[in-house]
Formats: structure tokens, sequence, C-alpha cells
């Protein structure tokens, strides 16, 4: 059962039903395409159409926008279930969403620039301040690198992360600044193992000017001083805190994913003999049956972390409280912890599925390929939200200001 449905009013479970029934009716598609993904190194253009015309691209775009404005609940249910079928899919829509969310804290102009004329415009983003700004007559000059920009080979605007300079080459500032995909180079260089359809090529851009609407100040938004909030006629969505609803945005994938595996493994066991025993089925195997339920229990927990992340931030935002700083470390933590139990999870059950778990085509291997790249996101990486949640509990100063 989902957590927060007794949180739901009635039109809002229908309406959350609906959404999720869209995502349910392309998992077939969309793992029957998942090969072809693979070999391209990026969504094909049927999915990123199927996903147009479904809508939930729109999904946590604003309301004042055309967007959908779901709730952090269905998100998390509509992506996992997007998932199931293919873990790049979900993972590209799932951030695309997030860029979504945040374009909803720009400036309204910003907002306007970059849905009326495009509703289902797809941002892509590398959040980090990887690149170098300097401030100008109306805006920015911006230049700089970035790696890992999903979804970039379909984006029609990307929000690149960059330090803004002073004249003295000091940092003054930091955020992100959102520039039409024209206006940069996209690399063909994603070649990996793991989330290998998902597009995330590398970016340049060349002394790029950025007019001073597109930009969004990081630490006043994680501040809560976000320009874009209160045009929002009171949806307190875009009032929540700023990296839990990032570190959200980015974690659903690993739960689909995993879901979808555990499926495919209950699939493949009736009448499958285990080789090299006396001919026993592994379905009848008392380890079998341990395996599976450590499996499910640690993907059943990963979702309620999930929800429960989600709650939190939401119900911070609805009643106007600003998260404090352990709370918004938990939600890190949490959201780092929950996909590595769905990555336990899921290789449990690669290493009981034999040498055929192998094959290149096998969903299980792609699973587990996918799940390691999840889980080595940089904001996702176990141990070093570990050690950022530790320092908070203990009442140490924090290692870093994404919090």
């Amino acid at each position: 059962m989902n957590m927060n449905a007794t949180l739901e009013r009635p039109q809002t479970q229908a309406a959350s039903k609906d959404l999720k029934s869209r995502a349910s009716a392309l998992i077939d598609t969309f793992r029957a395409r998942a090969s072809e993904a693979e070999t391209l190194r990026r969504l094909p253009d049927a999915s990123i159409q199927d996903l147009k015309k479904s809508g939930l691209f729109r999904l946590m775009a604003p309301k004042r926008v055309g967007g959908l404005q779901a709730s952090l609940h269905d998100f998390i249910d509509v992506v996992a279930e997007v998932g199931k079928g293919c873990g790049s899919t979900a993972w590209v829509l799932g951030v695309v969403n997030a860029h979504n969310w945040l374009i909803g804290l720009f400036p309204t102009q910003a907002q306007d620039d970059v849905f009326t004329a495009t509703p289902d415009a797809i941002i892509s983003a590398v959040i980090g301040p990887r690149g170098k700004a300097h401030k100008v007559e109306g805006g920015y000059r911006v230049s700089g690198f970035w790696p890992f920009c999903s979804g970039s080979p379909a984006a029609d605007w990307v929000m690149l992360g960059g330090e803004v300079l002073g004249a003295d080459g000091v940092p003054v500032d930091g955020g992100d600044f959102l520039i039409p995909i024209g206006d940069v180079e996209v690399k063909n260089d994603w070649d990996v193992m793991g989330l290998r359809a998902s597009g995330s090529n590398s970016v340049v851009a060349q002394d790029i000017f950025v007019p001073e609407h597109r930009f969004l100040s990081l630490p006043k938004a994680i501040g809560g001083e976000n320009p874009g909030a209160k045009h929002h006629n009171g949806a307190k969505l875009y009032e929540s805190a700023l990296v839990p609803v990032l570190a959200v945005g980015i974690i659903p994938a690993a739960l689909g994913i995993a879901e979808g595996a555990l499926e495919n493994f209950k699939q493949r066991l009736p009448g499958k003999v285990v080789s090299y025993t006396m001919g026993e089925v592994q379905k009848d195997m008392p380890a079998t049956h341990m395996q599976v339920a450590s499996a499910a229990s640690k993907i059943s927990a990963a979702r309620l972390i999930m929800h429960n992340t989600a709650e939190m931030i939401t119900q911070a935002a609805e009643n106007g409280l600003e998260m404090s700083l352990e709370d918004r470390a938990r939600c890190r933590m949490d959201c780092a912890f929950s996909v590595r139990l769905c990555l336990e999870a899921i290789e449990i059950l690669y290493l009981a599925s034999g040498g055929s778990g192998l094959a290149v085509g096998s969903p299980i291997q792609r699973a587990s390929r996918d799940l390691h790249a999840i889980n080595m996101h940089g904001l996702l990486c176990l141990e070093t939200n570990l050690e950022m949640y530790g320092r908070v509990v203990l009442g140490l100063p924090q290692n870093t200001p994404l919090i």
C-alpha cells in the first residue's frame, strides 16, 4: 500500500491513479526497446515521443506553464513504474522532472522562456558548479565543461552550474544558468556500462551570454529565497527544501529497476533446475525462499524510505516550516540509503540467477549495471552521505553546502 494514500483526498487519489496508469501502459514498450536504447546510448526518439504524449515529462512542471504540478509521492510512483520497463528511460524521466521543478524557482520570465513556445520542453542539467561566470551588463558570460548531462541528446535547454567570479577572480555567488541547447556543444561521449541509454553526454559552453533572469543563485535557493516560488497560486511544492527535492528527484528509477528485476527473477523460476545438483528445482529450494524474501524486503524498505522522505519534505512545505539542517541531511542520507537497498536486493537475485543471468539481453544484469550507476552518483554515494549525516548528527560543521 502506498504509505501516503491515507493523506490524499479522493480526487487526488484518482489523479494519482491516472498518472500511474499512464506510466504502466508504457512498461512493455520501454522494456522491448531497452536493448536498442543501449545500442544508441540514448533514448530512442520513439520513447521521447511516448513520454511527451503521455504528459509525463510535465509531471513536476508548474501549472502556470502547463505542467501537472504533481506531488512528490506521485513523482516517485510514476517514475518507478517506468523503471520496471527501462532504467535509463526512468532515469531521464526523473531528472527532467526534477529540473522542471527547479525551473519553478526561477523568475517567471525564465519559466515562460522555456515553456511558452514548447510546453513539453526537455531540460537537461548538471547542477554542480563546474563552470565559471562573470557578471556583465544585463546578465552573465558563462564558460565551462559539464560531464554527465543526462538526456542531453533530446534536450531543448540545459541548466548548468557555475561559480560567479568577481573582478579579482574570487567567487561571489554560484548557481545555475539556463541556456538554450543550441548555444552549447553537446559531446557524443557517453559510453558506459550503467544507465547506458541515458545519453548523459558532456556539455561545453564558451563565453555564452545568459540573461540575468535565467540565473538562480543556489546559496539563496537553499536558504529559501527563490524568485519564482511565490507565483504558483500558493502551491507549496515550489517552497520545498531545495537539496532534499533534488535528491528525491534521482531515486525512484532505482526503485522501479529493482521491482522490475524481482518480477523478472520470479518469472524465470518455474521449472528451472539448478546445475550441478541432483535435479533440484530452484523455486523449491529453501535458499531461494530466503534470497527472494531478503531481496523483496529490501525493495519494500526502499519504497517506504523514499515515501517517508517525500512526506518529510511535503509536510514542512505545507506547514510553512523551514526544514532543519538535520532533517535536510537526513533526507539526503535516506535517499542514498534507499538506492543502496535496491542495489543490495538485486545483487542477491543476480547471483542467484546462475550463468544465464550473464546474457547481454538479460534484464537482471542490466538492472545490476543500472543500479550500480545510480549508486555512484555524487549526491547518492552512500559513504559520502554517511560522513555528511554523521557530522550533522554529532553537531560538527557541515562538510558540504548541498544539504
